[in-house]
């Protein structure tokens, strides 16, 4: 990268043009997952969507690609190279209870938007983690604790402010059209998005929570609830979770250093029919914690209690198709309590109702036809991360492989490591359709996206 383009950055860039020389760099690139580290040639971190034109027009102009990172809980693959942005400054929440609509920008996390809806009943369809940011959740489709209610979180966006590779446009069913079906699902690639409205639900309380089992119950817990899921209506959701934890204090006293079963449940409706309908899993065994309950919407991320401090983190994801009994034993085999695995979680989540059915208008996400995601995670230390994990989690996969579905969703690609994962992110027409809309918005490839770059 030449001096002349970074002298021209930080004439016309309010926020900080960083080169690896400058004090300050590497804490700017610094995002949830600390064991990727990014290097590209300069860091700007944006404060406007001024700041993001100026910046796309000088690299269209130099034939210098950009990338945008945002909290980093999505990117585990590492940035080299040419320009990435940060938009951390860019933050803020406006909620509009009369049209029951938010208003974000670029860089505002979950966290912000629910203690903003709260107060007027109303709720955003969130992922699972409070900490994740808006928008690039939202770009993926995103599936969280009450997505067989509400379906994809992307089906609620109603519009967004994007800086293209030709200037800032907005992409909503009335403006750019198709790059507003590109950017409910289809990811990256598009340009840099600084701002997005979408809508809220009228939601207050819902009976939620999670349950946790001893290792001698996970057998007959995980058997009852892979059929028990399938008697659900749309609005129970549910989710499964073998955890592997070890003896440190911040774990609850009940759970430290033990192999756990985690059921966790959110049903949007009346808590006596809620309780109802979680019984069969309170039958299912001895519980070592049981906080299901009536809760607060704002309270929703106490259902996954997913870690909000920054870590070394590896996992990789997919969805599965319809599960059954054989399934329930190959899994135990593969993943139970008896194996000495690397692994500190091992998630199921039930899908179906909602997210099986598209907009009106149609979207870019995919993997509506899976009936489950699966998430591995790995134990925080990178030395396992080269060989030992993907050797460990091919294994599994092995075992499960009449169950793995042919499609996956793009927020549980894992950073398309798996040879065609990013391929089986979509539908072959719509990931078809993406590559169209890439090439019209951003022909020169400014924006790098896939497994590969362009450029």
């Amino acid at each position: 990268m030449t001096e002349e383009l970074i002298a021209r950055l930080r004439n016309e860039v309010a926020g900080p043009v960083l080169t690896p020389a400058d004090e300050g760099y590497a804490e700017e690139l610094s995002g949830f997952n600390l064991a990727v580290t990014h290097t590209p040639d300069v860091v700007v971190g944006l404060t406007s969507e001024d700041d993001a034109v100026a910046v796309v027009r000088a690299a269209a102009e130099t034939g210098t690609p950009v990338r945008v990172l945002a909290t980093g809980h999505g990117i585990p693959n590492p940035m080299r190279g040419g320009i990435v942005v940060t938009t951390t400054r860019m933050t803020g929440v406006t909620v509009d209870a009369e049209t029951q609509t938010a208003h974000v920008d670029a860089g505002t996390r979950w966290a912000e938007v629910i203690a903003a809806a709260a107060p007027h009943g109303l709720a955003p369809i969130t992922g699972g983690s409070d900490a994740v940011g808006c928008i690039g959740y939202t770009l993926g489709g995103g599936l969280g604790p009450l997505a067989r209610t509400y379906g994809f979180s992307s089906d609620w966006a109603r519009s967004f402010r994007v800086v293209t590779a030709t200037g800032a446009v907005t992409a909503s069913t009335t403006e750019n059209e198709e790059l507003f079906w590109a950017l409910r699902g289809g990811k990256g690639g598009f340009g840099i998005v600084t701002a997005m409205d979408f809508a809220l639900v009228e939601l207050s309380t819902l009976y939620g929570g999670s349950v946790f089992f001893d290792a001698e119950h996970i057998a007959p817990v995980f058997g009852t609830w892979t059929e028990w899921t399938k008697t659900l209506p749309e609005e129970a959701n549910s989710s499964v979770v073998v955890l592997r934890l070890p003896p440190l204090e911040f774990i609850p006293a009940p759970l430290r250093g033990k192999t756990v079963l985690s059921v966790r449940f959110a049903y949007v409706g009346d808590a006596t029919e809620g309780k109802r309908l979680f019984q069969p899993i309170r039958d299912a065994g001895t519980t070592l914690i049981d906080a299901v309950g009536e809760m607060s919407a704002a309270d929703i991320a106490l259902i996954h209690n997913d870690p909000k401090d920054p870590t070394p983190s590896w996992d990789r994801g997919l969805m599965l198709d319809e599960l059954d009994a054989d399934f329930v034993a190959a899994f135990l085999d593969a993943a139970g309590p008896d194996q000495q695995l690397p692994l500190v979680a091992v998630e199921v989540r039930h899908l179906g109702g909602a997210t099986e059915r598209d907009v009106p208008e149609g979207s870019a996400v995919g993997g509506r036809g899976g009936a489950c995601t699966m998430t591995l995670i790995g134990v925080p230390d990178p030395n396992l991360f080269e060989k030992v994990l993907p050797a460990t989690v091919d294994e599994i996969l092995g075992k499960l492989a009449p169950w793995v579905c042919a499609e996956t969703t793009v927020n549980f690609a894992g950073g398309f490591a798996l040879p065609g994962s990013y391929e089986a992110a979509w539908p072959a027409d719509t990931f078809a359709r993406l590559v169209a809309v890439r090439s019209a918005y951003d022909p020169d490839g400014v924006f790098p996206y896939g497994p590969t770059p362009r450029r």
